[in-house]
Formats: structure tokens, C-alpha cells, sequence
């Protein structure tokens, strides 16, 4: 450009290459001045454009190389934290053992309500019912006798009762009787009611079958006999021993829990030993060191890149300015020329407005000629590095591509085959790669499954379950302890039901009994009968006979009172107690012999199925106490493995290092920069070629054409003579003739 531009120039100044000030006037002109201005007028605006990315594209560089510092600050954060928190994760993960462990003391301490309580709940639908049914036949003994009791006093009242009534209602009889002998009764009017009631004295008779009947002292003294045996406390006892199974297993098993607690506590140091032996720790110290001098090597270029970035943001506007500067003069001379332009006016007589437009062109043109050429170099050095970076950096770290290049075995160390297993395992044959690490770490797993780091110490054989829980196993598989004298009732509880079964309380003639309850003592309601008594005494009208009936009525109330009510209550009560008798006494032999067959079943169950019953709760129990320590160190191998150490701030690191500043904060806007450049500059090589014919058409030329033959159009002569058009050859030129019909100005 700068060559071009001396040629053109020394061309110029030779009047060649349009340097001559003379203008041939055309029919095509005016045509050809609009399309040459409107051409550079739209490649200035697209030179514009190009200008404001480039501006934009530098300041942003300056924009966000401020914001890197923060970034970087920000992932220097991250990293730190992520070293600093690891051992407490380890710390964490140990100290959780002791909460495993705490559960586990926990259950052995309370064998008795676990291990224990899970046999007795085995035992319990077969013992409980049939401990119940004897309780309640126990109660039904109690029962019984008081019923007896109540019955054979009720009979023994009836039996008094019935013998002084007869004789209380016969005194009553006699004393009527002889009042009746009075010889008022013989007179006509009081000889009917004397006779009616001469005829009533009949029905006071008492029901003599009350004092007949048997009374029960047998079977009452068979059931005393029975309650000698106190049937209530054997039961107890059963329940007493079947609930003791419980403490007999806490009782039984104190060694076996000491040996287990023991075996607990020896898996706690194997835990902490196998911590300590993970590589983690090394591998996290060897990162501890790079982080250190990165960020020392960080900070330290830090003032250098400032620096550096207040030179790329001086020099683009530098270069932003001159390109600007040059389209201002493309721009100026656009404004000029076509403001000041005037149709009217021939190439020489241009107005200066019209014919600065032209020189602020050709102003334009000199200065693209004179620094075209360092925008074409810087473009070049932009160019190159921007979308060098871009395509072997940027674009295969995006689609991971580049890891692939680095993974390349024998690339980065001609003697390993894999760089990352040789640097950090000591075996460059293993398979660890840049981009399964970096996959890894983008997934947040631990830094031992990112690093493979079994390969130097392998978590799961030192923290194997059968290793650690074996000995429990055996523990609990050795634990062998019986449960005897679990009788649930014995001989003499045994033969005290059978008693009472015999005890003849099932051969009481019920029926008989019962018959009799429901008669009343007395044929007659004395109440009534009193009443009655009274009502015909007052219709006498002797006054001693009337006295000495109403006597006798009041003495019939008296006995019902003091006799006849005390006898209906006491046949209520032996009407209850038959009722309550006859219910125990239904089917007590076949109740008594289901319960028997029920108690030896149970037993039975007891005595023989125990042992399996001990065997299979103990091995659940034991399975339990496991399970804790078998889900804790399943969860010590995954936390180790998979979630201690999480690398991921290391892969947002590298994105931010690569994707971010690399690409984001330097790439992008140095790409944008260059484009925007680069295509000012391409377009305005095509500005210099509009601008200098443009200028043609604007400047004030010294010379213009004319016709030699001016008889050709004399009359259009005269026209352009009259409008201010001058003949040359006043001057010395060869004489013009010059038609407006052909051009404009």
C-alpha cells in the first residue's frame, strides 16, 4: 500500500492517474456522480460498522480483564476451600462410626427388650390364651363358690322363713276364727261379710315346698376344698416365668455382648488406620503446591497484565482513530460535495464548498494509502493469533476434543504411554486420561475414583464387610444359652382344674330349683288380702268385732313385711345364683379338658420349640447389630471413593482459566477486533478507488471541454453564452461549444 500509494501520488503529480485538472463532460456523468457517491456512502456506513465492533471488541477487552482478577480470585477461593474441607470430610466420615457404633452399644444394652422380647413375642400367641383361660377358670372357681355360698344361705332363709310363716299365718287364722265366733256375726245383716270371710281364711296358707328344698353343702364344701390350692397365684407364677424371658436372655448373653462390644470397638481403629493410609491426603498436598505457585505466579503477572491491557486498549483506539479519522474525511467530503454541488455550475466554476468535498476525498484516499498498510499488519498478527487459539483451543475444549490430542499415548513423555497414570499412579500402562479426569470432576466425583487411586491403595479390600463383620458373625453364631423352667402351671394347678371339673356342681337339679324360685312364700298377696280384711271389718257395725279384724289385718301387713319380703328376696338371690351356677356348670367337664389339652399343647410348644425359637431371633439379632457396620462401611467405600475430595472447583478452574478468560475474556473480543479491522480495511480499499473518482466531480477543475465546430448548434450557443458560460479561446484555448443537452453543468 504504501508503494501503490508513492506511485499514485508520483502519478498525480504527473498529471496522470486523474491528476489532471480538466473533467470530460459526458451524458453518463451526472449518473456515474450519484452511483460513486451513494457506493462510498454505504461503504463508509458498512467501514462504520466495522469501526464501532472494533471499538466495542476493545473496550470489552478492557472490561473484562478487570473481571478476571475476581474470577481468578473466585476459583483461588474454591481451591483453597476444597483442600481445607477434605480432611474435615475424612474427620466427619470417621467420627460417624461412632454413632453407628453407639446404635449398636445401644441394641446390646437392651437385649433384653430385643433379642428377648422378639422370643417372647414368638411364644406369645401360644402361651398368652391358654394362661388367660386358666385365669378366667380360676375366677370361675371364685365365682362359684360364692355363688354356692349365696345359694345355701338363701335356702337355709327359706327353710327358717317357711316354717315360722306357716305358723305365723295359722296364728292369724285362729285369731280371725275366734273374732268370727262373736254373735254379732249371727245377726242377719253381719252373717254375709262374717261368712265371706270365714271363706278367705283358706288362702292364707305359706308355700311349704320352700323349706324342702336340698341344700348344696356338698359341692360347696368340694369347691372349698379346690380353692386350698390357690389356682390365681399358679397362674401368676406361669405369667411370672413367661415374662422372665427377657431377663433371662439379658442374664445369659452379658459375656457374648462384652466380646461383640469388643470386636466393635477393634473395627474402629482399622477404620482410622485405613483412613490414614489413603492416598488422598498426598495426592491433595501435591496439589496444595501447584495451587501455591499458580497463584503466586497469578498475582505477580497480574500488574504486568494490567500494564499490557492499558497498551492493547491505547493502541486500538489508536487504530480505531485513524480509521476513523479517514472515514471523517470520506464523510466530510460526501457532505461537501453533495451540499454544495451545483448543476448549473461548469467543471471551473465550482463553488469551494463543492470543491473542499472533493479535497477532504482525496484527503481520505492519502491518508488510507498512508496507514492502510499497518491496519493490514495488525489485522494479519490479530488474525493469525485469535483464530489460531480459537481453533486449536478454544473449540476443541469446548467439545473436548483437545483432551483426546493430549491423551495421545507416548505425546506428552515419549517413555509413557499415558501421561496422568505415569505422573500420579507411577504406572504409566494404566488407562488415565485428561478427559476422563476432567469428565469426572464436571460429574463432582471424588478425587480417589477421578485419579483411580485404588491402584495405590485399594479402599475395598482393606474395608472389606466379611473382613470386619466376621467375627460378629461368629460371635452371635457361637451364642448358645437356654431358657428352662418355663412352666406355664404345674401338677397342682393341673389337678385343682380336674377337681373342678368333678366337683358336681353340673349333677344340681337346676330345674327343680328354679321352680321353686318363682313361687311366691305365701299363696295370697297379704297386702291384698289385709286390705280386703279391713274394708270389710269397717262395714261392721259391732265395734269390738271391727277392732279385733282390723288387728288381725295389721298383723297380716306386719308378716309380710318382716317375713314375706326378706323370703322374696332371698328366692331373688337363689334365682341369681342357679342362673350363675347353671352358666359354670354347662359343659365344665369338656371346658376343663379343652384348657388341659390347650396348657399341654403350649407346653409342649415351649419346652420343644424354644431352642429354634432362641437360634433364629438370635441370628436376626445378629444380622441387625451387622447390618449397622455393613451400610456404614458401605458408606465409608462410596463417600471415599466417590464423594470425599469432589474435584469439580478443579474442572470450573480449567473452565474459567480456558472457557472463560482464555476464551471469553481474550479470544472472542480479539477475534471481534480483528474482524471488525479487517473489514474496514478490505472496504476501504474500495473507498479509495469511489473517493478518487467521487473528487473529480466535486473539485474545481482548470480546464473543461469544448467544441470545435460551434455552427453546430448556434442557437444553443447563444444559451450557454447567456446563462455565464465563457469561450475559452479568449484565453488562448481552442474556442468551446458546449450543449446542455450532453450534460448538466
Amino acid at each position: 500500500m504504501p508503494v501503490v500509494g508513492y506511485f499514485f501520488c508520483m502519478c498525480r503529480c504527473c498529471n496522470k492517474c486523474g491528476g489532471k485538472m480538466h473533467q470530460r463532460q459526458k451524458a453518463s456523468g451526472p449518473c456515474r456522480r450519484k452511483f460513486f457517491a451513494g457506493s462510498l456512502l454505504v461503504i463508509c456506513v458498512l467501514i462504520s460498522l466495522g469501526i464501532l465492533y472494533a471499538f466495542l471488541a476493545n473496550n470489552q477487552v478492557r472490561t473484562l480483564t478487570k473481571s478476571t482478577q475476581k474470577l481468578a480470585d473466585s476459583n483461588f477461593k474454591d481451591l483453597r476451600t476444597f483442600l481445607k474441607e477434605t480432611p474435615k470430610q475424612i474427620n466427619y466420615i470417621l467420627a460417624q462410626y461412632n454413632t453407628t457404633k453407639n446404635q449398636a452399644f445401644s441394641d446390646l444394652n437392651r437385649i433384653n427388650s430385643l433379642l428377648g422380647g422378639r422370643i417372647h413375642k414368638q411364644l406369645k400367641p401360644k402361651v398368652i390364651p391358654v394362661l388367660d383361660e386358666i385365669k378366667a377358670m380360676a375366677t370361675a372357681i371364685k365365682e362359684t363358690k360364692e355363688a354356692l355360698e349365696n345359694m345355701n344361705n338363701s335356702l337355709r332363709i327359706l327353710s327358717d322363713g317357711s316354717t315360722q310363716l306357716s305358723n305365723n299365718l295359722t296364728n292369724v287364722k285362729d285369731s280371725i276364727q275366734r273374732s268370727l265366733s262373736d254373735s254379732h256375726c249371727s245377726s242377719n245383716q253381719a252373717k254375709s261379710i262374717c261368712d265371706e270371710i270365714r271363706s278367705s281364711l283358706g288362702l292364707l296358707e305359706s308355700n311349704s315346698d320352700l323349706g324342702q328344698l336340698p341344700s348344696v353343702d356338698s359341692q360347696l364344701e368340694s369347691v372349698n376344698d379346690i380353692l386350698r390350692t390357690n389356682l390365681d397365684e399358679l397362674v401368676t407364677e406361669g405369667y411370672r416365668a413367661f415374662d422372665e424371658i427377657p431377663e433371662k436372655v439379658q442374664n445369659e448373653t452379658t459375656d457374648i455382648v462384652t466380646d461383640v462390644k469388643e470386636v466393635l470397638n477393634s473395627i474402629g481403629s482399622v477404620i482410622d488406620s485405613v483412613s490414614k493410609q489413603i492416598p488422598i491426603q498426598d495426592t491433595l498436598s501435591d496439589l496444595t503446591g501447584y495451587l501455591n505457585n499458580t497463584e503466586d505466579f497469578f498475582h505477580h503477572s497480574l500488574p504486568t497484565m494490567e500494564k499490557d491491557d492499558s497498551y492493547w486498549w491505547l493502541g486500538g483506539l489508536i487504530i480505531c482513530f485513524l480509521l476513523t479519522l479517514i472515514v471523517i474525511f470520506f464523510y466530510l467530503g460526501l457532505l461537501c460535495g453533495v451540499c454544495g454541488y451545483d448543476k448549473h455550475a461548469t467543471p471551473t466554476s465550482r463553488g469551494c464548498v463543492s470543491n473542499m468535498g472533493g479535497i477532504f476525498l482525496m484527503t481520505g484516499v492519502g491518508l488510507s494509502f498512508l496507514f492502510c498498510w499497518l491496519l493490514m499488519i495488525f489485522v494479519a498478527l490479530t488474525f493469525i493469533i485469535g483464530t489460531n487459539i480459537q481453533k486449536l483451543v478454544c473449540e476443541p475444549f469446548a467439545d473436548m476434543s483437545i483432551f483426546q490430542v493430549l491423551d495421545t499415548p507416548y505425546l506428552i513423555n515419549e517413555e509413557w504411554k499415558y501421561y496422568l497414570s505415569g505422573m500420579i499412579l507411577n504406572n504409566p500402562d494404566i488407562k488415565l486420561t485428561f478427559e476422563q479426569v476432567y469428565s469426572d470432576c464436571k460429574k463432582d466425583r471424588g478425587i480417589y475414583a477421578t485419579l483411580q487411586l485404588q491402584n495405590l491403595y485399594n479402599v475395598s479390600e482393606h474395608l472389606s464387610i466379611q473382613e470386619h463383620t466376621g467375627n460378629i458373625i461368629s460371635e452371635f453364631e457361637n451364642m448358645n444359652f437356654t431358657l428352662d423352667n418355663i412352666v406355664l402351671l404345674d401338677a397342682a394347678g393341673i389337678k385343682n382344674l380336674q377337681d373342678f371339673a368333678t366337683c358336681g356342681i353340673d349333677k344340681i337339679n337346676y330345674t327343680t330349683y328354679l321352680a321353686q324360685a318363682d313361687k311366691s312364700p305365701v299363696k295370697v298377696n297379704l297386702v291384698s288380702f289385709s286390705n280386703d280384711l279391713e274394708a270389710k271389718a269397717n262395714r261392721l257395725t259391732s265395734e269390738n268385732l271391727k277392732q279385733s279384724l282390723k288387728a288381725d289385718a295389721q298383723t297380716l301387713r306386719n308378716i309380710h313385711q318382716q317375713q314375706v319380703l326378706p323370703m322374696e328376696q332371698s328366692l331373688s338371690t337363689l334365682q341369681q345364683c342357679i342362673r350363675i351356677l347353671q352358666q359354670m356348670s354347662s359343659g365344665l367337664p369338656e371346658r376343663v379338658s379343652k384348657i388341659l389339652y390347650c396348657l399341654d399343647s403350649a407346653q409342649n410348644f415351649v419346652t420343644n420349640n424354644i431352642s429354634s425359637i432362641i437360634f433364629e431371633e438370635t441370628r436376626n439379632f445378629g444380622r441387625t447389630i451387622i447390618g449397622y457396620f455393613e451400610h456404614y462401611l458401605q458408606w465409608v467405600e462410596f463417600s471415599i471413593t466417590e464423594k470425599i475430595a469432589s474435584c469439580k472447583p478443579v474442572a470450573t478452574a480449567l473452565d474459567s482459566a480456558i472457557g472463560v478468560i482464555l476464551c471469553n475474556y481474550i479470544v472472542n473480543p480479539l477475534n471481534l477486533f480483528w474482524f471488525g479491522i479487517g473489514k474496514a480495511v478490505v472496504l476501504l480499499l474500495l473507498a479509495v478507488v469511489f473517493a478518487v473518482k467521487l473528487a473529480k466531480y466535486y473539485r474545481r477543475m482548470d480546464s473543461e471541454d469544448v467544441y470545435d465546430d460551434v455552427e453546430t448548434v448556434p442557437m444553443k450557443n447563444m444559451e450557454n453564452g447567456n446563462k455565464g458560460y465563457h469561450k475559452d479561446h479568449l484565453f488562448g484555448v481552442h474556442n468551446p461549444a458546449m450543449q446542455a443537452q450532453y450534460f448538466d453543468s
